[in-house]
């Protein structure tokens, strides 16, 4: 992470924190911002002989309301932890649609898998916490700040969705996000 990043991330978490963090809401594409983020991400994954993948439902509509900038760095912070944690494989960045209780509506779901070092189960508690990583030698070891997921969980809640994983030491990460569907319908 450049100090820029980092400063950026403390700036965010200050403006969440106190309530000042405004979301656009505009006409996007969803599967662009899932895109957008594997080509951005596909050097760095190519750099360590990792394959990255973008797997996007037919069924996503076209244009959402939303807000692409927070969602896409809510991405990119998944995206990057997968990258940095994994030596070797792949990751994946699916996009789908699921329903939302009995009813029919429905939430875009952004999962970001990746076959890496995985997370020991008492270190997740920890994750989606400001400034703190799954121990101490994770930072020594990979860098980082540790606000990247607790960012990425409060903005998650601030657009009405979800954030969570599931994971096992040595046996890779799968990290999900999801966003109210509200379907734009704009020519």
């Amino acid at each position: 992470d450049s100090l820029l990043d980092i400063l950026n991330d403390i700036l965010d978490l200050s403006k969440i924190e106190a309530g000042r963090l405004a979301l656009e809401r505009v006409p996007f594409s969803p599967a662009r911002v899932a895109a957008d983020t594997a080509a951005h991400w596909a050097e760095a994954a190519q750099a360590k002989g990792l394959e990255l993948l973008c797997d996007l439902a037919p069924e996503i509509p076209p244009v959402c309301w939303g807000d692409p900038h927070r969602l896409r760095q809510c991405l990119d912070n998944l995206v990057s932890n997968a990258v940095k944690f994994t030596s070797a494989g792949e990751i994946e960045i699916n996009l789908s649609l699921t329903p939302v209780g009995s009813g029919t509506a429905a939430e875009l779901r952004y999962i970001v898998r990746d076959t890496g070092v995985g997370i020991a189960e008492e270190a997740k508690p920890k994750l989606f916490v400001a400034f703190s990583q799954a121990d101490n030698s994770t930072t020594r070891k990979y860098g980082g700040t540790g606000l990247g997921l607790n960012i990425t969980r409060q903005l998650a809640g601030l657009m009405g969705g979800r954030i969570g994983m599931e994971s096992s030491a040595g046996a890779g990460t799968r990290m999900w996000m999801t966003t109210p569907l509200e379907i734009a319908d704009v020519k």
